[in-house]
This record gives structure tokens, C-alpha cells and sequence, in this order.
């Protein structure tokens, strides 16, 4: 990165930011790629002498404007270096900006190591995987945060403040979801385990049993995840566990590339225009790939990660885990009234409650459900109305966000939402008085 001649970093001018599935973008008067923490603090200098806001963005996976600014960003990719391998603790400190996916393939098997649990997708930094509430499927596992076991925060005057449960324990479950309101994470040590593979099962199944015999389901294996199949009451279920098994695959180019992505894309693209055809998709592509058992065996990793195909509008709130059935019933019931047709699938997950003080996990055992609209070669998708209601129902189903995600909830509503939300905005105004940190997002929910 360029110096100025005060020695100084500096940052980039018309550089357009752009997440993932290209649905928000936004250009930042300056764009920064610190490689060190020197050249962060210099950042946060400059800010403070020009009034500037500061946003930090991660790989830009997040399906909102969390991360977007007409000011000041931070770009942590070049920030990304190990800091420690702690064998016998089981522990790897890092660098915020280092990409899950690092640690999955080179930085933790070379050592014998794995996280306990991961979400759909690794390509998301450090930082950015703690920070919203990044989750993955486990009765007996939390979000990714709870593996947390220390943080290193950067706050807006400059000063560095390390965090534990031991130490700062209020900034500490507040940054583990502090959704870039504090300040910025810089150093991450994450708990992991010995390394182990997974032994996946896959099953076809109706709603109706899946919901009538969810607590079987649930505790059955470790990890268990389902996906229903809008405008039909069918749905698949995996069944995930730890296993000495040796590794088996079962991929295959046909059917998951050329059939599972490419073909699917094409049949979504031609139903943008004749949208009637979207139930007949959704049935045949059922019928076609998830009605069958398959089993696999592989690393960690590669089992909790799967493909998220192509560009897509994407929601999803965290309600109680008692209202799954109730929700995803109402939810069919609308779709079948309203003529309103919807993309598969709605991913149902399920997580451990957690003490983060607005992690969507706060204090209840929690089922997170997602729903998508695919925007098949980048063509845009009408979405509005199928959110507007889904939103409405898990709302009086007690509701919460994910905060990666759009929505519209406001502050008035969070505070009913989350028991600790009004301490978490008085630790933020205590790190960030001059609100050097906030953006258009954080102005909607925490003001």
C-alpha cells in the first residue's frame, strides 16, 4: 500500500465495493488495505482528523449493506497472517482477515486441528465470521462465536483492548456479534479440536414427519440440518456425525454441476418470464436430485460447507426452536393461497442458545430458517411480497434476524427482541462516542 509523505498510509479512490451476489455495492471515498496494525491505527488517524466514518469489509459474502460506506473502508484481506498454534491448548490465534477457508485447508490440518463447526460457506474472514452470528446446524453447537476463546478490538481512538471471558468480559459478548458497531477485531483465537471426518446421511422425507418427530430428528446425530421444497411437502434431511469410517464421496459432476447448478439456472431463467412454471421446477429438480439416500465420509470441512449455486436474494431469521412447525406451516399455507411462488429451498438449521449479547441464539435454543430467490444470470427476481409475509410470520413467532441479512427491523423493535440489546448500545456509545464506526445499517437498528 502506498505511503504519503507523512509516512502514512493510503487508500484508493473510485474503487467500487460489491458483495457476493451483487445485490449492494457502494463506493468509498477511500478504499484501504492495511497489511499490519500500525497501518489500521493510521487509518482510524486520518479518519479522526478529516470527521470520516469507517467501515471494515470482510470477503463481501453478507446479502446487505452492513459493510457498505460513501466514506472511509477497510479492506482486512491483506491482513491475514497466523499469529499462534497452540497444539496443546488446541487453539490458533490470527489475524482478523484471515479467510475461514485458510484455516480449513492449510493452517489447522497441517497441525492435526479443526473448528468444532462451520457454516455453509468458509470464504468469509475471521472477523466477519463472529461478527453477525455465522452458524451452523447442531443441537449441542452454538454460532461460530462461541468458539471464540479471545478477541483483540481496535476501538476508534486507537487503543487496543484484549477480551475474554476472563478479561473485558462486557466487550467480550458484545464484539462476539458485534456486527462492526465497536470497533474493529484484529486478532482472533478460536478454540478448535483434533482434526475428524464426518460421516453424512441423506434421506428424503414429507414435512408433515419431519415436523412430527422434529426432537428425534434433532437428537438423532450431531448435526442435523433439512430443507423443504416450496410448493410441495417434501423435503430432504442430512444427518451428520464424527466417524474413523474412511473417506467416501459421492459427487458427480452431472448431477451436481451440470444438472444441480447449470441446468437448474436455465430453468429458473425461463421462469422469470412465465413464473407459473416455478412449482413444476421445484418438483421435477426434487424428483430429480434429492429423493434418493446417499451417504458420504470426508473431512470436516468439506461435509459442513456445501455449494450456495448462483447469485441469489437471501433472508433469515432466528426464531424459537418450538415454533419451527408452526412457522414452516403457516409459511406453506401462504405460499398455497397467496398464488406467490418461491425458489427452493428453505434451509432449517438449528443451533445451541448462547450468553452473546445479540447473537440471534441469545438465551434460546434456536431453529434459523432461510429462505432464497435465485437471480439466474444476474437477472433480478420479484421477492418483495414472499419476504414482506415470511417476515410478518416468523415476527409473531418471535423472531429475530440474522444480521448479515436485510431486513427491516428498527431499534425500538430489538430492544423487546434481545434482554441485553440496550447494554450492548451503551457499550458501543462508550467505545464509539463520535460514531467513527456506523453507516447507513447501523444508523437504522441502533438508533
Amino acid at each position: 500500500m502506498a505511503m504519503n509523505g507523512r509516512g502514512m498510509i493510503t487508500g484508493l479512490k473510485g474503487k467500487l465495493f460489491t458483495n457476493w451476489a451483487k445485490t449492494f455495492s457502494c463506493v468509498p471515498e477511500l478504499f484501504f488495505e492495511p497489511t499490519n496494525l500500525e497501518e489500521i491505527k493510521q487509518v482510524l488517524q486520518q479518519a479522526r482528523e478529516h470527521n470520516k466514518k469507517v467501515k471494515v469489509c470482510g470477503y463481501g459474502h453478507s446479502p446487505s449493506d452492513i459493510a457498505c460506506t460513501t466514506e472511509y473502508m477497510i479492506s482486512l484481506h491483506k491482513f491475514n497472517k497466523v499469529i499462534e498454534v497452540n497444539k496443546e491448548k488446541c487453539q490458533v490465534t490470527a489475524e482478523a482477515g484471515l479467510l475461514v477457508k485458510d484455516l480449513n485447508l492449510t493452517v489447522l490440518p497441517s497441525h492435526g486441528m479443526a473448528l468444532r463447526s462451520l457454516g455453509s460457506v468458509s470464504e468469509l474472514t475471521l472477523a466477519g465470521s463472529i461478527s453477525t452470528g455465522t452458524h451452523g446446524t447442531g443441537a449441542k453447537f452454538g454460532c461460530l462465536a462461541t468458539n471464540v476463546v479471545r478477541l483483540d478490538l481496535l476501538t476508534a481512538s486507537g487503543e487496543v483492548i484484549s477480551c475474554s471471558r476472563e478479561e473485558n468480559k462486557d466487550i467480550f459478548l458484545a464484539s462476539c456479534c458485534g456486527i462492526g458497531a465497536l470497533g474493529i477485531i484484529v486478532h482472533v483465537t478460536f478454540q478448535c479440536e483434533p482434526e475428524f471426518r464426518l460421516w453424512q446421511r441423506r434421506t428424503a422425507s414429507t414435512l408433515d414427519e419431519v415436523l412430527e418427530n422434529l426432537d428425534s430428528h434433532l437428537y438423532a446425530s450431531e448435526h442435523f440440518r433439512f430443507m423443504w421444497y416450496p410448493h410441495t411437502d417434501r423435503i430432504a434431511m442430512w444427518h451428520v456425525d464424527r466417524t474413523t469410517k474412511p473417506i467416501q464421496t459421492d459427487s458427480s459432476w452431472f448431477w451436481d454441476y451440470l444438472i444441480g447448478y447449470h441446468a437448474l439456472q436455465f430453468a429458473y431463467w425461463i421462469s422469470t418470464f412465465v413464473p407459473r412454471l416455478v412449482p413444476t421446477i421445484n418438483r421435477f429438480f426434487y424428483n430429480l436430485l434429492f429423493t434418493q439416500p446417499t451417504e458420504q465420509v470426508n473431512i470436516s470441512h468439506k461435509v459442513f460447507n456445501f455449494d450456495c449455486l448462483f447469485s441469489q436474494y437471501v433472508t433469515e431469521w432466528a426464531i424459537p426452536r418450538e415454533n419451527t412447525g408452526p412457522v414452516l406451516r403457516e409459511l406453506k399455507a401462504w405460499l398455497e393461497s397467496s398464488g406467490q411462488v418461491a425458489h427452493f429451498p428453505v434451509e432449517v438449521r438449528f443451533v445451541k442458545a448462547d450468553d452473546i449479547l445479540i447473537s440471534p441464539s441469545y438465551g434460546r435454543e434456536t431453529c434459523f430458517l432461510n429462505i432464497i430467490m435465485y437471480r439466474p444470470y444476474g437477472k433480478d427476481v420479484k421477492y418483495a411480497t414472499y419476504w414482506e409475509a415470511y417476515e410478518d410470520i416468523v415476527f409473531r413467532h418471535g423472531g429475530r434476524p440474522h444480521w448479515a441479512k436485510a431486513h427491516k427491523v428498527t431499534k425500538q423493535q430489538f430492544m423487546k427482541m434481545y434482554p441485553q440489546f440496550g447494554k450492548f448500545c451503551d457499550i458501543r456509545n462508550n467505545l464509539d462516542p463520535n460514531e467513527m464506526f456506523m453507516n447507513n445499517y447501523l444508523d437504522r437498528v441502533l438508533k
